[in-house]
């Protein structure tokens, strides 16, 4: 096998390996609050809103570790470590208490900042300037299709069902538990590339004179890799991204687990409205997977760089949240077991609310795929530091909202995003500006990235 189609199946098996994984997790995230809220009348008190909270603040803080964890474990095995943490968070839904609910939420932001941080070193070294585009979005493509199995199961199981039953709550988490793990076993698939430097090693391999395997070697990487993290979170490219990052926390957050809430809290929607939550995840996960397949396929002849899919990405999610507040109650986001009665400015309908959903998925796409893709090339020597401040900042704002979802209602959630978008794109537009002007400086065609 050619080096060439070697760095190709890296990125195939990686995408496959968290398309099974995240079938686990994220169709776990969207249901989560729901199949909660059918608890909350036994011994059980926790929320879901509050796991994710936990999670995603948790994984916020770990960023600043996890590109020193990937340097010493490597990122196979950081990636495999954290599969199994994955697979624990979902296995707590089987019988889950409250201790155990959040305990393992704790666990499972801590391996979520080493797996995504082992991801984009794993995208970024089996990438160069003129596949970084079309690798990001095969990987995109692959892993959002994880948002259209898991909910399909959940649209047909839960048919016609008002209440969510103990019966109906384990044969899903089981599967799903199942689900985690096969993803995990495939990370095993990926093969080593022999040239690829650990994470916060220096470029020159003359500087490493003591054996790799070395105790002291690996803990000189991992400091290597914590002042690399601290040192580009300061700069200016990152900083001006780390307002689009934001934004990405604050819609991940709104389309993967409260908008799914409020459709389920409809009671207009009648005895459609919890299998309505599987329905809308399957369209998300559509619009994704058609964002990520369509801007992989077109970044080698895309002369026009990132900014026009940044564009159409905002554009896309501002129709969304238009759309959304007039179809859905305000207080959707935080209603009791028993759902709303309420109306927005329009009788609340199916077909908008699954359209906005597509809308939400294309949407997500189009910023993630560019965001993967700028930071690939122009972080490509500091892939690892610079996936970990990614996260970090992503995941302390999806944190924020997760906690705000518990209060707010849904006209003022629609009107962070929509302010945190506008600027997170201008900012983006900015430093995609500025690398067109460093290749042209250097003599490269700007269709290149």
């Amino acid at each position: 096998m050619s080096p060439e189609s070697k760095k190709l199946f890296n990125i195939i098996i990686l995408g496959v390996s968290f398309m099974f994984l995240f079938t686990a997790f994220q169709t776990c995230g969207n249901i989560a609050q729901t199949v909660i809220t059918n608890l909350n009348n036994t011994d059980f008190h926790g929320s879901g809103y509050t796991s994710m909270s936990i999670i995603y603040g948790v994984f916020s803080a770990s960023n600043l570790v996890s590109p020193s964890v990937v340097a010493v474990a490597g990122p196979q095995l950081s990636m495999v470590l954290s599969g199994v943490f994955y697979s624990l968070y979902i296995a707590v839904f089987i019988q889950p208490a409250t201790w155990t609910f959040y305990t393992a939420s704790v666990f499972i932001g801590i391996a979520a900042a080493v797996l995504w941080t082992a991801q984009g070193n794993c995208l970024t070294v089996n990438s160069d300037e003129n596949t970084i585009g079309r690798n990001s979005g095969v990987f995109w493509a692959l892993l959002q299709s994880s948002l259209f199995f898991g909910n399909l199961y959940i649209y047909f199981a839960w048919q016609g069902k008002t209440h969510i039953s103990e019966s109906d709550r384990r044969t899903v988490f089981i599967a799903l538990t199942v689900i985690s793990l096969v993803g995990t076993v495939l990370f095993f698939l990926i093969r080593k590339q022999e040239d690829t430097k650990a994470p916060g090693e220096e470029d020159s391999a003359s500087e490493i004179l003591e054996d790799s395997s070395s105790a002291q070697n690996k803990m000189t990487r991992a400091v290597a890799a914590f002042k690399k993290s601290i040192k580009l979170s300061f700069t200016k490219e990152m900083m001006l991204l780390s307002v689009t990052t934001a934004y990405t926390g604050l819609e991940l957050t709104f389309f993967s687990g409260v908008y799914g809430t409020c459709i389920g809290a409809v009671n207009r929607f009648g005895s459609e409205e919890k299998s309505l939550i599987g329905l809308s995840g399957i369209f998300i996960g559509v619009g994704e997977i058609l964002g990520g397949g369509i801007f992989g396929l077109l970044s080698k002849n895309n002369r026009f760089g990132r900014n026009p899919v940044v564009m159409l990405g905002i554009v896309v999610h501002f129709i969304a949240f238009y759309l959304i507040f007039f179809n859905m109650p305000n207080d959707a986001p935080i209603a009791p077991m028993e759902g709303t009665d309420d109306v927005a400015y329009m009788i609340p309908s199916k077909e908008v609310a699954i359209f906005c959903s597509f809308l939400l998925g294309l949407g997500d796409s189009c910023f993630n795929t560019q965001l993967l893709s700028i930071l690939g090339f122009l972080y490509s020597e500091d892939s690892a530091p610079a996936f970990a401040i990614f996260k970090f900042v992503q995941s302390i704002c999806a944190a924020v909202a997760y906690f705000y979802s518990n209060y707010f209602l849904l006209q003022w959630q629609l009107l962070i995003m929509v302010v945190v978008g506008f600027f997170g794109t201008i900012t983006f537009f900015t430093v995609e500006w500025e690398a067109a002007a460093a290749l042209a400086a250097r003599g490269s065609e700007y269709s290149s990235i």
